[in-house]
């Protein structure tokens, strides 16, 4: 089986990248030999769009599986239209990745946003009380309604 892991670096000693369309290469290695190619990922230095065309150079190069850290949905999608595997939540070195690949240790993505990369940009979101509500019982103004 033909399976792609995102690499820091060019060798199997190397960290997985948890980044897939920004990961700086793709070591393609086969589950049945040692054989491992490194393919730099050319779509990493786009300004947009990484994700898509990361997993569109990992179908051209024929991968049964990928092994990454996170992915984008868009990215999530192309890859499973082509009937690739996808396993998340990878980390150490490629070497273990595979190895914990091998081992049915790594988890598979099935398209679930809770998998899914939490993106790299600057969001300004407000939770966990942030907001500027008014509490129970007030109105404009700050009282308390009722009362003398």
């Amino acid at each position: 089986m033909k399976v792609v892991i995102t690499s820091k670096g060019t060798t199997m000693e190397d960290a997985v990248d948890p980044r897939f369309g920004r990961c700086g290469t793709f070591l393609l290695a086969g589950t049945d030999s040692d054989e491992v190619r490194a393919v730099s990922n050319d779509a990493a230095a786009l300004g947009g769009g990484a994700g898509v065309q990361a997993a569109q150079s990992v179908v051209d190069l024929g991968a049964e599986a990928v092994i990454t850290g996170q992915l984008g949905p868009n990215s999530a999608q192309v890859l499973q239209a082509a009937g690739i595997s996808v396993y998340v939540d990878a980390s150490g070195s490629v070497q273990e990745a595979l190895e914990a690949f091998k081992a049915g240790r790594l988890k598979e993505f099935r398209g679930d946003t809770q998998a899914m990369g939490r993106g790299t940009g600057a969001g300004r979101g407000r939770g966990m009380g942030g907001g500027r509500g008014r509490g129970p019982g007030q109105r404009k103004g700050g009282f308390a309604q009722g009362g003398s």
